[in-house]
């Protein structure tokens, strides 16, 4: 028989953007435009799409529907609402509104990418005049370090990127914050994967790029089949034509140094980069871990205000009052203005690396609003645990295997920092094989509780620890 005309119900269409979850129902979509689950159902039957009032939407089901009644929406993803909808409640989005009266030119925010062992912590090790390459495992960058330079009276911010390919995520994280990236390239070994792998990520940044050729110092360094590789990548040097700067530099011995930097502050001034340094700041985490006498610690780069102490800070699911500011000094600050990187103390728990945060209307906002992200957070890893496979123990899964049975190996996984539970995360599933496959039952940053060997025991998980010791009470409860 033939479907009666479609007429929308006579309603007023929402003011603005509505905020959507992909995959709604009818019954869930029609109510937040101001019409029944009814007229959605009837609009899709008239278009041929037998649809019922609890079945999901396809992302051009639902704009269709918005369309028809000339509603604005903005699809986002299952559980983004809710965030949506936080950042509201902090008044994120004022926030971030452009003002130029007020702003004012920034330091640059550089951040430095490259293969592993090319020689780019060296480098800033030679700008700032420090090393902390001599603590640190293997010889490689653990944690993304973020640190100030001045040069003709002008501050420099360097975010310092893990090398190693298992930090991928990381250097990835690294290309979003950033106004320049340095590109560092070995004159003596050339374009690696992992030059190309970072290229690619500073591409995507939309950051410029300058190119630093390192080891300029050594015998068999040939600084034109550098050149000549990167414009295969295209990156055409200046000098050929092209409009990338390619600065021939020895992190060794300083030679070319100066010249970097000279020209990160002309490109800066092209970039004509500005921030207003007024009202509530913001910005992003670039790294955080459990200190054992300060407690979490997150290291912070401000993108936008000033962070002051005594002010109530939102980050992530962590919150807490500004206990105290240290810059990449290891000084005490009072304030951190645009540009700046300064090591936060007094949240509440470890905020993930990469999670933006913002200062708080109140402390009664910042409590509410983390709470709130923690609630989300904690419902969706229930939902992916209660999917997790039943797993097998270590001293299970030769057994398996000569079966000819798929093992799945659970692991309970914890590190120091938030990067380092990254990197490891992406090594260990590099290792998966089709007759053993992985499953995390947990992961996160601190010390193995006690907590963590009961869920161990439950789940049959094997518990692997990155520069983490075990409790006591733990490793007794373990044995």
């Amino acid at each position: 028989m033939d479907l009666p005309t479609y007429t929308p119900k006579e309603a007023p269409v929402p003011e603005g953007d509505v905020v959507i979850e992909r995959s709604s129902t009818p019954q869930e979509l029609g109510p937040k435009l101001n019409r029944t689950a009814a007229d959605v159902v009837r609009f899709l039957m008239q278009l041929g799409e037998m649809v019922t009032a609890t079945q999901s939407l396809s992302d051009e089901q639902i704009e269709l529907f918005a369309e028809e009644i000339g509603a604005t929406i903005r699809l986002v993803n299952p559980g983004e609402e809710q965030e949506v909808e936080l950042q509201k409640v902090l008044g994120v989005e004022d926030l971030f509104e452009e003002d130029d009266e007020n702003a004012v030119v920034r330091p640059p925010i550089i951040t430095v990418m490259g293969h592993v062992d090319h020689g780019k912590t060296k480098l800033l090790d030679k700008i700032r005049d420090a090393n902390v390459v001599a603590g640190e495992a293997g010889g490689i960058t653990q944690a993304i370090g973020a640190y100030q330079a001045e040069k003709n009276g002008r501050l420099i911010t360097f975010i310092d990127t893990p090398g190693h390919e298992a930090f991928t995520a990381m250097r990835a994280r690294g290309a979003e914050a950033t106004d320049i990236v340095v590109l560092v390239v070995a004159a003596d070994d050339g374009v690696m994967p992992q030059t190309i792998e970072a290229l690619n990520h500073a591409k995507a940044s939309g950051a410029p790029i300058v190119v630093a050729i390192n080891k300029i110092d050594r015998e068999q360094a040939q600084p034109d089949r550098v050149k000549q590789q990167l414009s295969e990548q295209g990156l055409i040097p200046q000098e050929w034509g092209g409009d990338t700067e390619m600065i021939p530099v020895s992190a060794l011995t300083g030679d070319g140094v100066d010249d970097l930097l000279e020209t990160l502050l002309l490109v800066a001034d092209v970039e004509d980069l500005k921030a207003n340094p007024e009202g509530r700041a913001a910005g992003v985490v670039l790294e955080s871990h459990l200190d054992i006498g300060r407690g979490p610690v997150a290291n912070i780069l401000v993108q936008r205000g000033t962070l002051k102490v005594g002010e109530p800070l939102v980050a992530g699911p962590a919150w807490g009052r500004v206990r105290a500011l240290i810059n990449h000094l290891g000084e005490q600050v009072k304030e951190a203005g645009p540009s700046m990187p300064v090591q936060v103390l007094g949240l509440n728990d470890v905020a993930d690396a990469g999670d933006s945060f913002v200062v708080a209307p109140d402390e009664k906002t910042a409590r509410s609003v983390a709470e709130k992200r923690e609630h989300w957070h904690r419902v969706a890893n229930l939902g992916r645990e209660a999917a997790a496979p039943t797993g097998a123990r270590l001293e299970d899964i030769f057994e398996q295997i000569q079966r000819g049975d798929v093992a799945t190996l659970n692991i309970l996984l914890k590190a120091d920092t938030t990067g380092s539970l990254e990197a490891l995360t992406e090594s260990l599933r590099k290792l998966e094989r089709d007759e053993v496959k992985l499953a995390f039952v947990h992961r996160a940053v601190g010390g193995i509780t006690q907590q963590d060997v009961q869920l161990a025991a439950t789940s049959g998980a094997t518990i692997i620890g990155s520069n983490v010791r075990p409790a006591r009470k733990a490793r007794e409860l373990a044995q």
